[in-house]
């Protein structure tokens, strides 16, 4: 009952459509990567900043010239924890000087509470950063988590998703390939408030 609840206030505050082909789409996709949309053009993103595993503040201006995928997780969460094992093959499969994958816990608990929940699943090695007062709603909507922000080198918001995704599938890879590859993007248009 309370999820039905909470579902029906999300729907109705309608506050989680930020950027221009965000809204919904009805049709049911072959592949879940195929769910991932790309916006008419770029977004830029306000550095608003997060915690590193050391608990030093950082943001998205900080990997300006990579391709930057921003995965919103929480522990609490089944399918985003489901996604942690084809997420880490995937960046496996990208390069590091032209790519960089950042998986950022929106859990109240932060630090202590991924990291034990991490090691109760064998997974220690996944390298978390941390958002728990939630700082990133100011640029990204959370009311939908597993949710995955991607940024072209120039920090801009390019492409998402806002949903699980089996990041196995190769047109995963296709994507970001394509997105690694594309031209500098023109000047970014900012988002209506």
């Amino acid at each position: 009952m309370k999820r039905i609840v909470c579902a029906l206030m999300l729907a109705a505050s309608g506050a989680a459509i930020a950027y221009p082909g965000m809204q919904q789409q009805t049709a049911q996709p072959a592949s879940s990567v195929d769910l991932v949309r790309q916006l008419p053009h770029p977004f830029p993103i306000e550095a608003v900043s997060f915690e590193d595993v050391s608990g030093k503040a950082v943001d998205f201006s900080q990997y300006q010239g990579k391709v930057v995928m921003v995965n919103m997780w929480a522990t609490w969460c089944p399918p985003c924890v489901r996604e942690i094992p084809a997420l880490e093959r995937l960046k496996a499969k990208m390069d590091p000087k032209d790519f960089v994958f950042l998986p950022i816990s929106i859990d109240a608990g932060g630090k202590a509470e991924v990291d034990a929940f991490l090691k109760a699943k064998g997974m220690e090695d996944f390298g978390s950063f941390f958002d728990a007062p939630q700082n990133l709603r100011q640029v990204f909507p959370l009311d939908t988590i597993p949710a995955t922000f991607i940024l072209n080198r120039e920090g801009q918001l390019v492409a998402f998703v806002r949903s699980y995704v089996d990041w196995d599938d190769p047109k995963a890879e296709a994507l970001l390939k394509g997105i690694i590859e594309a031209p500098a993007a023109a000047p970014a248009v900012k988002a209506a408030n």
